[in-house]
């Protein structure tokens, strides 16, 4: 059998941002400004992908739609899109600093997996112009994978597009997706890792699939911490993860597993 050779994971929720806040709430932000409210489990339903793609998801729900159509006459259109996007990369770009600190145990759980010859490739639902503002940050804190993709260099074809994976495969030199494992904290990873046919991860803690900020999981009683990571596992299953993690630090006994089968 192939030996796992790359490890491609995601940013928020599964290496930095706990809890994955950083686009959540300016969603929601852009859609009140607009006159049309929405929640926050609208807004991270769609979560993990290119974030234009994101809001055009969530123009496409069948009650945001109608409260639109309520508030305008009509469905919201591409230049209706276009205009909550612009709006919604203004507002990420003033805050999106605040939200790269590593998730706990990243940093060393990676430093380690180099160290053993495992490279890290990453890919990302942020733009290329947002990532020149998270890659020196989380670098500056100890983050730093050894190669960065973002829908910018594949035609903006992101999640669940397969093409970001593809690329770190070809700039990392891999030669068979049977040597990869993608992790992330989102359906859109799990369907990007599927749609390219390496091994689907899912990783609970800190994930926007659980959405809550570390403070909030820290705080949770052991049974309603249970339920939490019930509910996601279900929703990994579903969309067809491969294997599920509670916590990163699992990964390097995950990866010892695949490797001696």
């Amino acid at each position: 059998m192939t030996k796992i050779k790359a490890i491609i994971m995601d940013w928020a929720g599964t290496t930095i941002d706990f809890g994955c806040f950083a686009p959540v709430n300016v969603f929601v932000d852009i859609f009140n400004e607009a006159g049309v409210s929405v929640t926050i489990d609208e807004a991270r339903a769609p979560m993990g992908m290119l974030k234009r793609d994101h809001i055009k998801v969530m123009t496409e729900m069948p009650r945001i739609n109608q409260a639109w159509k309520d508030v305008y006459g009509v469905v919201p259109n591409e230049k209706d899109i276009d205009t909550l996007y612009a709006n919604f990369e203004k507002a990420l770009m003033e805050n999106l600093k605040s939200f790269t600190d590593p998730i706990p145990h990243v940093v060393d759980v990676v430093a380690n997996l180099q160290q053993h010859g495992y490279v890290i490739g990453s890919t990302t639902g942020y733009t290329q112009e947002m990532m020149e503002i998270v890659i020196p940050e989380a670098k500056s804190k100890g983050y730093s994978p050894d190669n960065i993709v973002t829908a910018d260099q594949v035609g903006g074809y992101g999640r669940p597009y397969p093409y970001m994976i593809f690329e770190n495969m070809k700039e990392l030199e891999i030669d068979s997706v049977k040597s990869v494992i993608k992790v992330g904290d989102t359906v859109s990873d799990i369907k990007e890792a599927v749609n390219a046919g390496v091994i689907a991860v899912g990783v609970i803690k800190g994930s926007s699939v659980v959405g809550l900020n570390e403070q909030q999981w820290s705080d949770l009683s052991e049974g309603d911490r249970q339920t939490y990571i019930e509910q996601a596992t279900n929703t990994f299953k579903q969309h067809q993860a491969d294997y599920i993690l509670e916590d990163i630090t699992q990964l390097p006994q995950l990866l010892d597993r695949l490797n001696k089968n």
